[in-house]
C-alpha cells in the first residue's frame, strides 16, 4: 500500500523542505495558541438570531398565521446575523489585537476523572472560536441564507400556513447548526452542528413528506451521512485520547502537535504514532460524507427532491462545504498524516471527473446542477490535498455565489413552468416576457461555472489547477482536472443553450401548485393556478415576482464582483488568501516561491506546464479549454439564428445535433445517463446482502432465540396442564389417586427388595 501511494505522489518531498517548519509552526501557534477569551458577548448573537427565528416560526404555527410573516421575520433574523458577522470582519483587528479569540457563552461539558492531583479533564464549553477563517465562512453562510430565505418567501408561498412555518423553522435551525459547526471552539460543538445540519437536511429534503421520492431521498441522505459521521466521531474520540484536548486553541498550540509537524516536514513519519496519523484519515471519512465525495456522493443528487431553496441552501454554501471547512480547520492534523492529503487529492479528482461525466448525460436541469456541485466540491478537495488551502477556500466562496444563482434560476423555471425541469421540453425561455432577469442570471452563473476568462470561477479554479503542476507528483491530477473543466463548460452551456435560447417552447411539468400544498389550500394557490393555466385552461408560464428577481439580481452582481477579490491584497493571493493566512488553515507551500523557470532549471522540484510557470500559463490553458467546451455545446445544442453564429441549428426543443452524435458512442451515453449504475452496484454489494442477512437473522431470532425463550415460558404451562386433572375437586378422584400412589410405592419396594436379594 505504501509503495503504491508513494509511487503516485512523492508525499515525503511535499514536506521535506526545512523552511516549511518555521513557516508553519508560528502561524499555527498564532492561529490556535493566541486565542484568548474576549469580552465581546454580542458575537454570540450571530448563531442565536437564527434560534430566535425558529421560535418565531413555531409561534406563528401555534397561532396558525396564514401570511408571509414567518418568511420576512426569518429574513430579518438572518440579515441581523449577517450584519453582525460583517461588523466582526470590519473590527476584527480591534479584538485581541487581531489574533483569534474565544467568546464564551456558557459552560457545557466539564468532566474530570482519575488521579485527583493530576486528573484527566474533558472540557467542551458552548464557546465560539473566531479567527478569519470563521469570519470568511460565516459571511457567505449568513449572507446567502438571507437571500435564499427571501427567495423562499415567494417560492414557498403556495404553502402559506402551518407548512410554511414548518419550512422556515427548519431553515432557521439549519443556519444555527451551521453556525455552531463553523464557530464552535471545540470539536464537540462542531459535531453538534454537524449532526444538526444532517437532521435539518433530512427535514428539508423530505419537506414534501407525502411524496415517496422525497421521503426516499431524505432517508438516503440521512443514512449515507451517518456513515461519514461515524468516521468523524471516531476521529474526535482519537483526538482526545491522543492529545488530551478537543479545544482548538489548546490543540493547535500543543507542543506535541508542533513536534509532529516538525517530524512531518523532515518526512520522519516513523516518529509520528499511527494513532496521531489515523486522526486525519477518520476526519477525512466524515468530510467525504458531508461534502458528497466518492464513494459517499450518491445522496446529494437525490436531494433535488426537496424544494429549490433547500437545494440552493444545501448545495451552494452551507452543508456541502462543511467537509471542506473541517479539513481546512484541522489542517495541521492532516499535515502530520502521511497518506491523508494524497488521499484527499485523489478522491477529489476522481469525484470531479465522475460527477462531470454523469452531469453531461442528464436531462433534469436541477440534477445537472447537483452533479456539478459534486464535481466542484471535488476541485475543492483536490486543492486541499495539493497544499493550496487558499485556492480551496476561494473556490468555496465563488462557488457559493454562482451555484446558488444557478440553482435559484433553475428553481424559478421550475416554479413558473409547473415543475418542468426536462431540458428537452423547454426552449427559448430568455425570449419570453418576464424572464429576462432569470436568463441573465443563468448566463452569469454558467460563465462562472465554466471558468470563462476573468470570471470569479475562472480565477478560483485556476489557483487549484496551477497548484497541481507546481506541487510534485500531482501533474496527472492536474491534467484530469483540466479535462474535467472542459466537460463542465460543455454540460453547463448545454443547459443554457437548450433551455434559454432557440425557438420558444414550453411544456408544463407534472406538478401543479396544488400538489405542493400538502396541508392547506389558500387563495394564493388559486391565484397561482390561474396564472399558470389561465381562465381558458391552457398553460401559461408565469414569470417570477419581485422577491425572486431581486435575489437573482443580487447574486448575479455578487458573482461578477467576486472576481475582484482575486486582485485585492495580491501579495497574499487575494482577499481570501489574506483571510486564510491568519487561521489554522494557513499553510505556506515550500513550492510557492519556486515557480519560475530559472529555479526549475537549477533543480528545484517545481513542475512546469508547457515549459512555463503554471500560475501564469494556466490562465490561457483553462481559458481555452473552457471556451472549447462552450463552443462544443453551441455546435451540438445551440439554436439556429443570428445568421449562422450558432452552429447547432436546433429548431425545436426536443431534438439537437447531439442526438446523432451520441448514437456513435453506443451504450456509453445511456450508461452515463443511468449514473454508471453506481446506485445499482451499491444495492448489489451492500443493500441486497444486508437485506438477506437481516431476514436470516430475523428467522434465527424468531425460531431459535424466541423458540428457546417461548419454550421455557411454555414449560410451566404444559406441566400445569398435565397436573390439572388431578385437582378436579372430586373425592373419588382423590381416592383413585391415593390408590395409584400406593400401588406405585409397592412396586418400587418390591423392585428394590428383589434387586437386593
Amino acid at each position: 500500500m505504501e509503495t503504491m501511494l508513494t509511487s503516485l505522489i512523492d508525499i515525503p518531498s511535499l514536506l521535506s523542505v526545512a523552511s516549511a517548519v518555521p513557516a508553519l509552526a508560528p502561524d499555527t501557534a498564532h492561529a490556535g495558541g493566541g486565542a484568548a477569551p474576549v469580552a465581546q458577548p454580542w458575537v454570540a448573537l450571530i448563531p442565536m438570531l437564527p434560534i430566535l427565528g425558529v421560535v418565531i416560526a413555531a409561534v406563528c404555527a401555534i397561532f396558525d398565521v396564514r401570511s408571509k410573516l414567518p418568511a420576512f421575520l426569518t429574513v430579518g433574523c438572518l440579515a441581523g446575523s449577517f450584519l453582525l458577522t460583517l461588523a466582526v470582519f470590519l473590527h476584527y483587528d480591534d479584538f485581541n489585537h487581531g489574533a483569534p479569540f474565544v467568546v464564551h457563552l456558557f459552560d457545557w461539558i466539564n468532566l474530570a476523572w482519575g488521579d485527583p492531583a493530576h486528573p484527566t479533564t474533558l472540557a467542551a464549553n458552548f464557546s465560539f472560536y473566531v479567527d478569519k477563517l470563521t469570519v470568511l465562512w460565516m459571511l457567505f453562510v449568513t449572507g446567502l441564507a438571507t437571500l435564499i430565505a427571501l427567495y423562499a418567501s415567494e417560492y414557498m408561498s403556495h404553502d402559506v400556513g402551518r407548512a410554511y412555518c414548518r419550512f422556515f423553522a427548519a431553515f432557521n435551525l439549519f443556519v444555527f447548526s451551521m453556525a455552531c459547526l463553523v464557530m464552535g471552539d471545540n470539536l464537540v460543538l462542531l459535531y453538534l452542528g454537524w449532526e444538526g445540519v444532517g437532521l435539518c437536511s433530512y427535514l428539508l429534503i423530505g419537506y414534501f413528506y407525502k411524496k415517496p421520492e422525497a421521503v426516499a431521498a431524505a432517508k438516503k441522505a440521512f443514512i449515507v451521512n451517518r456513515i461519514g459521521d461515524l468516521g468523524l466521531a471516531l476521529g474526535i474520540y482519537l483526538t482526545f485520547v491522543h492529545f488530551g484536548t478537543l479545544q482548538y486553541a489548546e490543540l493547535f498550540a500543543s507542543e506535541q502537535l508542533q513536534g509532529y509537524l516538525a517530524a512531518a516536514s523532515e518526512h520522519r513519519w516513523s516518529d509520528i504514532p499511527m494513532t496521531a496519523q489515523g486522526i486525519a484519515l477518520l476526519l477525512m471519512v466524515g468530510a467525504f460524507g458531508k461534502s458528497a465525495q466518492f464513494p459517499l456522493y450518491v445522496w446529494l443528487p437525490d436531494a433535488m427532491e426537496g424544494p429549490t431553496p433547500v437545494s440552493a441552501l444545501i448545495h451552494a454554501a452551507t452543508m456541502v462545504t462543511a467537509g471542506v471547512f473541517l479539513i481546512a480547520r484541522a489542517y495541521p492534523l492532516f499535515l502530520i498524516s502521511e497518506f491523508a492529503l494524497p488521499t484527499v487529492a485523489w478522491v477529489g479528482t476522481i469525484t470531479a471527473l465522475l460527477a462531470a461525466t454523469i452531469g453531461m448525460a442528464q436531462f433534469d436541469i436541477k440534477r445537472i446542477m447537483a452533479y456539478s456541485t459534486v464535481s466542484q466540491l471535488g476541485y475543492m478537495f483536490a486543492g486541499l490535498g495539493m497544499l493550496t488551502t487558499t485556492g480551496a477556500a476561494f473556490h468555496v466562496l465563488t462557488h457559493a455565489f454562482f451555484k446558488a444563482l444557478l440553482f435559484l434560476c433553475c428553481g424559478a423555471v421550475m416554479h413558473g413552468f409547473a415543475g418542468q425541469l426536462d431540458l428537452r421540453k423547454l426552449s427559448g425561455v430568455a425570449w419570453m416576457k418576464g424572464w429576462g432577469i432569470v436568463a441573465i442570471g443563468m448566463l452569469v452563473g454558467c460563465l462562472n461555472l465554466s471558468g470563462f476568462a476573468f470570471t470569479a470561477g475562472f480565477f478560483s479554479k485556476d489557483m487549484i489547477l496551477a497548484e497541481a503542476f507546481v506541487t510534485p507528483g500531482y501533474s496527472v491530477l492536474g491534467w484530469i482536472l483540466i479535462g474535467t473543466a472542459g466537460l463542465t463548460a460543455y454540460y453547463t452551456f448545454r443547459v443554457f443553450f437548450r433551455v434559454f435560447l432557440g425557438p420558444q417552447h414550453a411544456e408544463p411539468g407534472d406538478e401543479h401548485h396544488d400538489d405542493h400544498a400538502d396541508e392547506e389550500h389558500t387563495d394564493e394557490t388559486d391565484a397561482h393556478h390561474i396564472a399558470a393555466h389561465g381562465h381558458d385552461g391552457h398553460f401559461h408560464p408565469h414569470p417570477p415576482g419581485w422577491a425572486i428577481n431581486t435575489v437573482l439580481a443580487v447574486l448575479a452582481i455578487g458573482s461578477i464582483l467576486a472576481a475582484g477579490l482575486y486582485f485585492i491584497e495580491k501579495d497574499s493571493h487575494g482577499w481570501v488568501g489574506a483571510m486564510v493566512h491568519d487561521s489554522s488553515a494557513y499553510y505556506h507551500s515550500p513550492y510557492a516561491d519556486h515557480s519560475d523557470v530559472a529555479h526549475a532549471e537549477e533543480g528545484a522540484h517545481t513542475g512546469l506546464l508547457f515549459g512555463q510557470d503554471p500560475h501564469k500559463i494556466m490562465y490561457y490553458v483553462s481559458g481555452v479549454v473552457g471556451l472549447m467546451g462552450i463552443l462544443l455545446a453551441a455546435i451540438l445544442h445551440g439554436p439556429r439564428g443570428w445568421q449562422g453564429l450558432f452552429l447547432g441549428g436546433r429548431t425545436e426543443a426536443g431534438k439537437c445535433r447531439m442526438d446523432s452524435v451520441a448514437r456513435l458512442f453506443g451504450p456509453i451515453p445511456r450508461w452515463a445517463e443511468d449514473k454508471w449504475y453506481v446506485d445499482e452496484l451499491y444495492i448489489a454489494i451492500f443493500q441486497t446482502p444486508l437485506r438477506v442477512f437481516s431476514h436470516l437473522f430475523h428467522l434465527f431470532d424468531k425460531f431459535v432465540i424466541d423458540g428457546i425463550v417461548d419454550g421455557v415460558a411454555k414449560l410451566p404451562g404444559a406441566l400445569a396442564s398435565a397436573l390439572r386433572p388431578s385437582q378436579s375437586g372430586q373425592l373419588q378422584g382423590y381416592a383413585a389417586g391415593m390408590v395409584g400412589g400406593v400401588v406405585v410405592l409397592l412396586i418400587i419396594v418390591l423392585v428394590v427388595i428383589g434387586g437386593a436379594s
